[in-house]
């Protein structure tokens, strides 16, 4: 019987600290409230690092929520945790529909490597 030696992928480099800029448009200035309480559900899950809330000085119905993560796995078990399903989803999936997601440029860039299955 011959045996199969399979050496693994090199892992994927992956940036080690991201961050998540989602952007809203509601005209009511309460909103404010709503965008800290998902802040707050947010900072409470593993790897978050901080966030922060903010208005365009331009247009008033424009809001930013910018959060930090230790790493793209620390962001993506939070989206997938219980809590922030019921609290804050459901206000993210209001976001504009654009990409979010960001690596730091404190380092190299991040490298995208192809994922093989031999």
């Amino acid at each position: 019987m011959q045996t199969l030696s399979r050496t693994p992928p090199p892992p994927a480099l992956y940036a080690a600290r991201m961050l998540v800029v989602n952007r809203f448009r509601d005209p009511d200035p309460a909103f404010r409230h709503d965008l800290e309480a998902v802040r707050l559900v947010l900072s409470a899950q593993a790897g978050y690092e901080d966030g922060q809330l903010g208005r365009s000085v331009d247009d008033p119905t424009l809001w930013v929520l910018v959060t930090r993560w230790r790493d793209v796995g620390s962001y993506r078990r939070a989206l997938s945790s219980y809590d922030v399903k019921v609290g804050a989803v459901p206000l993210l999936s209001r976001a504009i529909d654009e990409p979010s997601a960001f690596e730091d440029l404190d380092g190299e860039l991040n490298e995208s490597v192809p994922r093989s299955t031999t």
